[in-house]
Formats: structure tokens, sequence, C-alpha cells
């Protein structure tokens, strides 16, 4: 059975790259346009690993981890950040809500999945 990602971002571009690379790689993808429509997918779906911009409208990635942190099935989940923020306060942010790793846009496909493939196989 194939590991689960659930990938969350507004721009339905990005969105449709990370899904396309993600499952050539092998894995199941869901995909969530927002903080909210992520918490909600996360309630029905127990994912193996989350994927998260950090600005999004509505609920932004460190309050998505922060929240998903908090649910029992997701505290020891590996989260990773995918956005534009690159700065050192911004990471120290996501390290304190729970992400586990940092990865900044525009990705390089073959890097998503190699640190992917590190944490969850």
């Amino acid at each position: 059975m194939s590991k689960t990602i659930l990938a969350v971002d507004d721009s339905g571009s990005l969105r449709q790259m990370l899904s396309f690379s993600l499952k050539a790689a092998g894995y199941g993808v869901i995909e969530a346009v927002d903080g909210q429509d992520a918490l909600s997918k996360a309630k029905q779906h127990q994912v193996d690993l989350v994927l998260t911009d950090q600005n999004m409208p509505g609920m932004d990635g460190l309050s998505l981890i922060k929240a998903l942190r908090g649910m029992k099935n997701y505290q020891k989940v590996p989260i990773l950040m995918l956005t534009t923020e690159s700065g050192d306060d911004m990471k120290a942010r996501g390290r304190a809500a729970g992400a586990n790793g940092w990865l900044v846009k525009p990705f390089d496909p073959a890097r998503l999945t190699e640190v992917v493939k590190k944490l969850i196989g």
C-alpha cells in the first residue's frame, strides 16, 4: 500500500505540480486548498506526511501545523513547509509549531521526493 501525502496550497497549479511529482514517485496524494480544507481532510483520512504552504487565505500553514499537532493521530506525522518564506525567523516559528522540515518555492521535484522519501520511505 502506498503512503499518502496531504498537499496543501492555495495555488491550483502548484498543487497540480506537487501531485504530479509525488504520484510519479509512487505516493498517493490528497489535495487541500487551504488550512481549513486540510484540517477537514486530515480528520477524514489518516495521511503519512503533510506538505503545506505558509501564506494561504483563512488558515495559514503555521496555524494548520499547530491544529494538526493538537490531534492525537497527527502528533508524530512528519510535516514539511513548502513556501516562499525562507527567513530564519519564519523557520524558527515553523519548528516551534511542529514542522519537521522546510522547502523553498519554487521547488525542485527531485529534491522534494528525496526529502519525502527520507521522512516516510
